[in-house]
């Protein structure tokens, strides 16, 4: 069965992944899940402000923002096939083409990040066995990048985050799902907008 283009471009980027710098020398994935919601405040705009210099510039911070292997795995085992493989050819897959798709859109010298617009009032604790999921966690959806290029305020969408023990991380950049199979801007519009809408697990 000869597979579709998106698929090995998916394959192609995760292999990227083992040769990643490993981080911290224990995961935040690997330690036990907890309840507390992550903060709106200064937390949110440092983990933002990371991905909009992985958008709009170097794209070596994108993976210290997105959701942990090993969380992800222990969300998911029992609920589908193989989520280590999961995770790297799909997941964070698409996360790799939409960064890629992102900085395409927005890199140039005479763009600036200048802040993250969330609605915290959207922010829902998805409960156990929801979503395909062994472990709760915090759901905000459709949170909005505003920059500025060169004279124009533009702005666009970061589709879901989830937490792990506090923290936000970006589970999807771009729309989840999408109408076609490669990396995809979110919401790019002129000027600042509005964050939402809310919804989605």
């Amino acid at each position: 069965m000869i597979r579709s283009r998106w698929w090995v471009a998916l394959a192609l980027v995760a292999t990227s992944i083992a040769s990643a710098p490993a981080g911290a020398a224990t995961s935040p994935g690997s330690l036990p899940q907890t309840h507390v919601e992550p903060s709106f405040g200064v937390p949110l705009t440092r983990e933002m402000t990371l991905l909009a210099s992985s958008l709009a510039g170097s794209t070596d911070v994108a993976r210290r923002v997105f959701f942990p292997e090993p969380a992800y795995i222990r969300m998911k085992t029992g609920k589908i096939a193989e989520p280590a493989s999961d995770w790297r050819n799909r997941l964070y897959g698409f996360f790799l083409l939409d960064v890629g798709a992102y900085h395409r859109r927005l890199a140039t010298s005479h763009t600036t990040f200048l802040r993250v617009e969330a609605n915290p009032s959207y922010a829902k604790w998805i409960p156990p066995g929801a979503c395909e999921n062994t472990i709760g966690y915090w759901h905000e959806p459709n949170v909005r990048l505003v920059f500025r290029r060169a004279r124009a305020v533009v702005s666009v969408l970061v589709a879901s985050l989830i937490s792990w023990r506090g923290v936000w991380y970006v589970v999807h950049l771009g729309p989840n799902p999408r109408p076609v199979d490669v990396g995809t801007v979110d919401g790019y519009q002129f000027g600042a907008s509005v964050p939402g809408p809310g919804g989605g697990c």
